[in-house]
């Protein structure tokens, strides 16, 4: 047993989960040691006025001497936590602290956690647009659909910098690069598999669009009216686009018309879905029940008849989670000036996902751990090299220092090269002539 499936084994308990939240996950840390009088007068004043000079003259010197341009806003409304739907708010933000502190313990990320007291779009956008100059890039969370589709598009057409919503493309990098491992470990070519997709929000509709663009061989898409297909009555406009790039047989009816014979089922919805059906699959069937907390059908029960089972949760093996995913693909789009997301750049992190579970392929690895170090540089590399669509990078900033910059050695001139790293300390009686900018988001201890 693997020391992750270990670690899952240890139940928590609710104390020690209402321990590990009090006083909330985050802090600042600002990495200049020893705070004294020389220091003091650089990072304000009078030194920090020679910077806001410079950043008045050149508004690219940002890039350089301040955090925003390597800073992620973690961005939610709060209408679709987890598995729990509209908790609002204030109750989505230990959710956001979590993925804040995950992306700077797994990606070496500073974020920020900003939830919104407003479900109009408009309104989102507008206060997201006047705050541009604090931040790099917007993940979002936990938006409900079908407006988490409506405000990715306009943020994306309103602003310079990359965004992504984690709970729609996220999951789906994920499952596409589950699924390609398992098509290896089965010898069943992508192409020739039937895949039946349980969910039509944001999760569901990605995971369908991203599959259609991989080439699986067919997608049936099902909401809680049943299959999707072109010609039903009263389809949003998110699920009318569903139908025309799924369903080309044009099957109708519910998932025990569908579900009989498919190679894959994926459930990104809340529906239970009864063992007579997983049993009616075709041999050597894959199946990702990735409900949370709850999955469509018990893992023990799947197993009895899929060669592959995964789901969402931590304390099962084959996690299907956006955290494989997220911390890489913001890390290589901010290491290579990306303004925006790609669909390139979500299919080169799933290859890059899929390289390191080929290393370690087996029934029950056919993703690599949240927890293994190696998984958000190799998305970060993977998704920096797919920058190359016309309009995908910005123009370089001076330094052209990646993201973090490299961190220098106690007592070395600080008159040029790279800012200092989050990590890296101001030695007493430096040559202050560049001063350090950045402050990192860190795991509360």
């Amino acid at each position: 047993m693997s020391v992750a499936h270990q670690d899952r084994a240890e139940r928590l308990t609710e104390d020690e989960i209402f321990r590990a939240h009090r006083g909330g996950k985050l802090r600042t840390q600002v990495p200049i040691t020893p705070l004294d009088a020389r220091a003091l007068s650089a990072i304000s004043t009078p030194g920090v006025a020679h910077v806001t000079r410079a950043i008045a003259e050149d508004g690219r010197l940002a890039a350089d001497y301040t955090w925003a341009h390597r800073l992620v806003a973690v961005v939610s409304d709060g209408t679709a936590v987890l598995g729990l739907g509209d908790v609002g708010p204030a109750a989505a933000l230990p959710v956001m602290e979590g993925k804040a502190a995950l992306f700077k313990a797994l990606g070496g990320l500073d974020s920020v956690p900003l939830v919104l007291n407003t479900r109009d779009v408009d309104e989102i956008v507008e206060t997201l647009v006047r705050l541009r100059p604090s931040f790099g890039a917007i993940n979002l969370e936990d938006v409900a659909a079908p407006r988490c589709f409506e405000l990715e598009r306009a943020l994306d057409a309103a602003l310079d910098c990359p965004v992504m919503h984690n709970d729609q493309h996220g999951t789906a990098i994920v499952a596409l690069a589950a699924l390609r491992s398992s098509a290896d470990l089965l010898g069943k070519p992508l192409p020739s598999m039937r895949v039946v997709v349980s969910g039509a929000g944001a999760a569901g509709t990605a995971c369908a669009r991203m599959l259609v663009a991989a080439g699986a061989g067919e997608v049936i898409v099902l909401d809680s009216r049943g299959v999707i297909h072109h010609g039903r009555p009263e389809l949003s406009t998110a699920k009318a686009q569903l139908a025309e790039l799924t369903n080309p047989r044009g099957l109708c009816g519910g998932l025990a018309d569908v579900l009989p014979g498919a190679d894959v089922f994926i459930g990104v919805s809340s529906a239970t879905v009864p063992e007579e059906l997983i049993a009616a699959m075709a041999p050597g069937a894959v199946v990702f029940a990735l409900s949370n907390p709850t999955p469509e059908v018990a893992p023990d029960v799947a197993a009895r008849y899929a060669a592959v089972v995964a789901t969402g949760r931590s304390d099962h093996p084959n996690q299907i989670s956006n955290l494989l995913a997220c911390p890489g693909i913001f890390r290589g789009a901010l290491d290579a000036g990306a303004t925006r997301i790609t669909e390139r750049m979500m299919l080169a992190a799933a290859d890059a996902i899929v390289a390191l579970a080929a290393e370690d392929l087996a029934p029950d690895r056919v993703v690599p751990s949240v927890l293994d170090p190696r998984v958000a540089p190799g998305v970060a590399a993977a998704v920096a090299a797919a920058v190359r669509e016309p309009g995908a990078a910005r123009e370089p900033f001076s330094t052209g220092t990646p993201l973090g910059g490299t961190p220098l050695a106690a007592g070395a001139p600080l008159s040029g090269g790279a800012p200092l790293s989050g990590g890296a300390q101001l030695a007493a009686g430096a040559p202050l002539a560049t001063v350090p900018s950045s402050v990192s988001v860190e795991e509360r201890p």
